[in-house]
């Protein structure tokens, strides 16, 4: 976490414009958006034999009590039981950036469910070859330890200038590498074979540091963008209450208000973003 005290000047633009940007979006782009994501999963091929998730700890399912075993992905293959999918491959690793994702060297890999060696996109390709055609949905979860250290959760300090460096960084890995190369290797004979779906995030921070919800909004506003043409977002952030002040579900959540301190989900933010998965599926 960064300790550098943001400009004044600096600070209002990256509160201020956020927070209009936002506004706008609510009553112009964002019924679009939501309208484009519906078409989206009306499309959607359905569950196959295999179930692969990837991402960052919250796809992993960390959680600071060292209770790994009720994640979103968790819960949600518990769903896809019912619908035919008999195995889950979960390779996320905790601390995963986009660009750890692509190169290799997840700041945690001892903690991963799956054992692979080299990238975690490398691994996802191969297995995704390996079941060719029998592979759906694919799940990511990532983009939030990319920007993470421009925000300090202790002083409520913004970095905006590393925000703002971060961001077109992870759209650049989103949608020229990541996204693509999943989406090519879910082709077989020329059709689409298994389904993409993203997760945006909630903001751990908000009752605690409410600047940061317009940061949030803007930051899963490109994930929603870099998303189109090849999957669809659920929308997690609504889902535990969205830019709401203070936000009553936050703390039952998330660990954020007990003595871990930890931005992760609880059991119950797992299940919440499982159902939101379920539901934006239609799975």
């Amino acid at each position: 976490m960064l300790q550098n005290l943001v400009d004044v000047s600096l600070l209002y633009r990256r509160i201020a414009l956020p927070f209009i940007l936002a506004l706008v979006l609510l009553f112009t782009i964002g019924p679009l958006a939501l309208a484009n994501t519906r078409d989206a999963a009306a499309s959607l091929v359905g569950p196959k034999k295999n179930y692969l998730a990837l991402g960052d700890s919250l796809a992993f399912g960390y959680q600071p009590d060292f209770d790994f075993r009720h994640g979103y992905t968790d819960d949600f293959y518990q769903d896809l039981r019912g619908h035919g999918v008999t195995a889950m491959a979960n390779l996320a690793c905790p601390g995963e950036t986009s660009a750890t994702m692509i190169q290799g060297k997840c700041p945690f890999p001892l903690l991963r469910k799956y054992p692979y060696i080299g990238s975690q996109l490398n691994a996802a390709l191969l297995y995704l070859s390996l079941h060719r055609g029998q592979v759906s949905p694919v799940t990511l979860t990532i983009g939030a330890n990319d920007l993470l250290p421009a925000i300090n959760s202790k002083t409520c300090e913004i970095n905006a200038s590393e925000f703002d460096a971060a961001l077109p960084l992870l759209d650049a890995n989103l949608t020229q590498v990541i996204l693509p190369q999943l989406h090519n290797a879910l082709m077989v004979d020329g059709k689409v074979t298994g389904d993409l779906v993203m997760m945006n995030y909630y903001d751990p921070f908000q009752d605690r540091c409410p600047l940061t919800v317009p940061l949030i909004q803007e930051f899963n506003q490109h994930l929603l963008n870099d998303a189109q043409g090849y999957g669809i977002i659920v929308n997690s952030f609504d889902a535990f209450g969205g830019a709401a002040l203070p936000n009553t579900n936050i703390c039952a959540y998330t660990w954020i208000c007990s003595t871990f301190n930890d931005v992760h989900a609880t059991s119950l933010g797992y299940s919440t973003i499982a159902s939101t998965f379920e539901k934006t599926t239609g799975y």
